[in-house]
């Protein structure tokens, strides 16, 4: 199921972009593989399918460390200040930048191996107290700390919409908190919701359960 599944999403993505008037090249498709067994992600992979997204650190590197090479690998999960120096040495952008502990430790780890992967600030749309992210109304002054304290550079944004709320607020939202920093990647919209999720400019989309099925 997974690799026809795989063309599937592509041709939604493709066509939502299309319908909003951009070039359907402009939106990466990024599959969540996290917890799901190597026997459903390795035909998405062998159909061509070369970016993933994962939640844990050590997952990741017990998943991907022999393929490494063959892919872009983006930590979508929280990450902990403990896990900076692996979280900097195996993955290739980091979506989940959220607090100041951790961008610290990101400008204190990337000036020490003297790289840096890709970092997006999660801004927390619904004001969630479960969820990890910066609050809207805190993200402006974050991401100038990032940049001005930090020495980070910061390439897009990154929110998961409440569960029981229309998702379109909360893109239009980031996109905005996006459009007045001077950023260019939104990453948003996720198995339920990212035709919608192009439609407001998402520049990557995260799938798992539509590509992969449930999780068990």
């Amino acid at each position: 199921m997974p690799a026809s599944a795989l063309d599937d999403i592509r041709a939604r993505i493709a066509s939502a972009a299309k319908a909003s008037g951009r070039d359907p090249a402009g939106v990466e498709l990024v599959a969540v593989s996290k917890t799901q067994p190597w026997e459903e992600v390795e035909p998405v992979l062998s159909a061509g399918q070369r970016i993933f997204g994962e939640n844990r650190v050590q997952e990741a590197m017990s998943r991907w460390t022999e393929r490494r090479a063959e892919i872009e690998l983006r930590l979508i999960g929280p990450l902990q200040s403990n896990k900076t120096r692996e979280a900097v040495d195996f993955f290739d952008v980091i979506e989940t930048v959220d607090r100041d502990k951790l961008a610290r430790a990101l400008a204190d780890e990337t000036q020490r191996v003297g790289k840096s992967p890709r970092l997006f600030v999660q801004v927390n749309t619904g004001e969630e107290e479960q969820k990890a992210g910066v609050i809207p109304t805190e993200a402006d002054a974050f991401i100038a700390r990032c940049r001005g304290e930090y020495g980070l550079t910061i390439e897009g944004l990154m929110c998961i919409p409440p569960a029981d709320a229309p998702p379109g607020p909360h893109f239009a939202l980031l996109r905005k908190i996006a459009q007045r920093n001077g950023l260019s990647k939104l990453s948003m919209g996720m198995s339920g919701d990212f035709e919608t999720a192009v439609r407001f400019g998402a520049t990557s989309v995260r799938v798992g359960s539509a590509l992969f099925g449930a999780r068990t």
